[in-house]
């Protein structure tokens, strides 16, 4: 009994038979290949190696029925025909498209409703283009925007909803922004700011709740102003604070 790996199958499963095939012609100038390069085959690779073949059969393959069929044909069909598939259903398919398009045509993308479009969308663009995006509703477009879009522009994001969008922003905001984050509600970004903070304003954080950002403020603020931590309730931050002004003291 033959395994299924060995016979030459469409993406339905059925058998594929040369014989019966519209481009039958084509088997016979080395222009596809059962099981090498055929656009009716299971595999991706199969598929690509027809077009690679045959570039100029792509155009009539964007409506085909099955989705790696489609994504395929539109690396290599007419650019003037990939528009359309931007609304495909298939986001492999809409991606494949997207990236073939000029620029004027991706910058009207960053509305577009699938989101794991938009998040690709926000991955190649740059500066003010990005700035539509800043309050994209979802937040893994918002995280790729906040890691990407000029510093100087992160000031619109310094509140944005999502704490891992915050944390980014707390990261690449220019440092004369940086007070405008340190009562924020979130532990991680708060100790984001305190790692950039300068040796003299890290010790606004002195009395954070939170023991990380202390244990921050006892490693790198002055002596002088870390004695309240040699009584904090955490050891590790009343050890630091302790060395730090023994040392000093010395």
């Amino acid at each position: 009994m033959v395994d299924d790996i060995d016979k030459a199958l469409d993406w339905e499963g059925n058998r594929l038979d040369c014989a019966s095939c519209e481009h039958l012609a084509l088997n016979g100038i080395g222009g596809c290949r059962l099981k090498h390069a055929c656009v009716k085959d299971r595999y991706p690779r199969g598929i690509e190696r027809f077009f690679e073949c045959n570039p100029d059969l792509a155009d009539g393959y964007l409506s085909h029925p099955h989705f790696e069929v489609r994504a395929i044909a539109a690396k290599f069909a007419s650019v003037f025909l990939l528009p359309s598939l931007l609304d495909d259903p298939n986001e492999k398919v809409q991606l494949n498209a997207m990236l073939r398009l000029p620029r004027r045509n991706m910058l009207q993308l960053r509305k577009h409703p699938n989101p794991e479009l938009r998040k690709r969308v926000a991955s190649l663009l740059d500066g003010e283009e990005l700035l539509p995006m800043a309050s994209d509703e979802y937040y893994y477009v918002r995280l790729v925007v906040a890691s990407r879009i000029e510093p100087m522009l992160l000031g619109r994001m310094v509140d944005d909803e999502e704490a891992q969008v915050r944390r980014v922003v707390a990261q690449r905001i220019p440092n004369e922004w940086l007070l405008r984050m340190i009562d924020d509600r979130e532990a991680l970004v708060r100790l984001e700011i305190a790692r950039r903070l300068s040796v003299q304003l890290v010790s606004l954080l002195l009395h954070d709740p939170d023991w990380r950002i202390r244990l921050e403020v006892a490693s790198r603020a002055p002596a002088a102003r870390i004695y309240s931590l040699v009584n904090d309730p955490y050891s590790l931050v009343r050890e630091v604070a302790s060395s730090r002004i023994a040392g000093d003291c010395r």
